[in-house]
């Protein structure tokens, strides 16, 4: 498996998944969708209202990339999507192992990448395959969980800002070896 070319940066990585955090399902109909339902690729997905400002702050701290199972698709639809036309990622490519409902199958790709960098990831099905891989590795990682229904919300953005700023320049002293946000429904 080829991972993408990254540039070097001081900056954490931030995975990204999109199902679950960014294009949201399994929310409540009598409520009303928590966001505007767009087609890709003939697929109806609810791109969640505030996800768009939501990444653009994390963009800010971090250097992202998708970790999804839409690779290029990401950026062929999510820039507009999100309002945010000058966003193109490095994406994963998982060579056809995409497995809806699951992320285990992320794990290697995303330990290629990240090498001995900081990194985040932000996923609806973290599992313990991924926590593992993230209690293991030498560098600081955090794990964020999603509700596929509500997807990446302000607690989660504040949380990944507050560690961005634990593990680079003068947070790093202190920086953790692995942490793990509060599982789901926690």
């Amino acid at each position: 498996m080829n991972a993408p070319r990254q540039l070097e940066s001081d900056r954490p990585l931030l995975f990204l998944d999109v199902d679950g955090v960014l294009s949201l399902f399994g929310f409540s109909t009598g409520t009303g969708a928590p966001g505007r339902f767009h087609f890709v690729d003939g697929i109806a997905h609810c791109i969640g209202d505030q996800c768009g400002g939501r990444l653009a702050r994390l963009l800010d701290r971090y250097d992202a990339v998708w970790a999804t199972g839409w690779e290029e698709k990401a950026n062929e639809y999510l820039p507009t999507l999100l309002e945010l036309p000058d966003l193109d990622l490095p994406v994963l490519a998982f060579d056809g192992r995409a497995v809806f409902g699951s992320a285990n199958w992320k794990v290697e790709a995303i330990d290629e990448y990240a090498g001995d960098r900081p990194a985040a990831w932000i996923d609806d099905n973290h599992d313990d395959d991924c926590r593992r891989w993230a209690r293991e590795r030498s560098a600081p990682t955090l794990l964020v969980s999603t509700e596929s229904a509500s997807g990446l919300s302000d607690e989660h953005v504040e949380r990944l800002l507050e560690w961005a700023e634990e593990v680079s320049g003068e947070g790093r002293r202190s920086s953790p070896h692995s942490a793990n946000a509060p599982p789901r429904g926690a």
